[in-house]
Parts: C-alpha cells; structure tokens; sequence
C-alpha cells in the first residue's frame, strides 16, 4: 500500500513538472496568442531601425498614408538568430540588408491587441524582391560581391 502511494505521488508531481514546463514554453512560443495568424496586412514602409537581438529580431519602420501621416511600425521576426545565421543571415549581412532608411514591404499578422505591431511574415526591398521569405525561411541571402 504504502509503495502505491508513494507511486501516486511521485506520478503527480511529475504530471505538475510536465504542466509547468509546457506552460513556459507555450509562453514563449504563443504567436498565436499574441497576433492573429490567419490574416496578413501588406505594408509599404522605409526601415528606421532593426535590431538583431534573441530570442527573436525586431524590424521598424514608418508607413505614410495618402493624407502624409505617418504610423511607425514594430515587427517581430520569427526566426531566431540562430535560425536566421542557418541560412546565411548572420548580423553583418542582416543589418546590412535592412539598414534604416531602406524601403520595403513587410508582410505582418496583425498583433490582437491591436495597434501598429505584427509578427512580420514577410519582407521585399523596394524592387519587390525577397529579402526573407515566408517566416523568414526560403529566401536565400543575396550574393555577395567582392569588390
């Protein structure tokens, strides 16, 4: 009896450690929580800022509407730094792809609290080509020159 209940309760602090856990790492990786995956706002804009910093990067930049007035945007990019170093996109070559005052249009899910703030999907230069693919995967970096 008394090494059945102590099964019982060693099996019940397990399941609380494994809930705990689960928890935490849903927090982190709730994108669904905070923005809403099934839509996707388009925005033309020119990058004043870009921030490669973990666990994720963080892109702004201004968009102007038809009357001048400017909103200023805040993304989260989804991949990680390290996922983003994976496929070429270290600090030099991201920083240098999406320098302030560089134009683009930037794919978001809007984030459900509202506001000018998405998980950024997408991102073109200005000529429409991609600079990181859907979630930041598929876009291969630009060749670099040597000069």
């Amino acid at each position: 009896m008394r090494a059945r209940g102590l099964a019982v309760s060693f099996s019940a602090a397990a399941l609380a450690s494994l809930s705990v856990l689960a928890l935490h790492v849903y927090a982190h990786h709730g994108s669904a929580v905070s923005y809403d995956l099934t839509q996707k706002v388009v925005l033309k804009g020119t990058i004043t800022d870009f921030k490669y910093i973990n666990p994720h990067p963080a892109i702004f930049w201004d968009v102007t509407d038809d009357k001048g007035n400017v909103t200023h945007w805040t993304g989260e990019i989804a991949p990680n730094v390290a996922q983003l170093q994976q496929n070429g996109w270290g600090r030099k070559r991201s920083e240098a792809a999406l320098a302030a005052g560089t134009p683009v249009t930037i794919t978001v899910s809007p984030s459900r609290a509202g506001g000018p703030v998405g998980l950024v999907q997408r991102i073109e230069s200005g000529s429409g080509d991609a600079i990181l693919g859907e979630i930041g995967l598929g876009a291969t970096p630009p060749a670099e020159t040597k000069q």
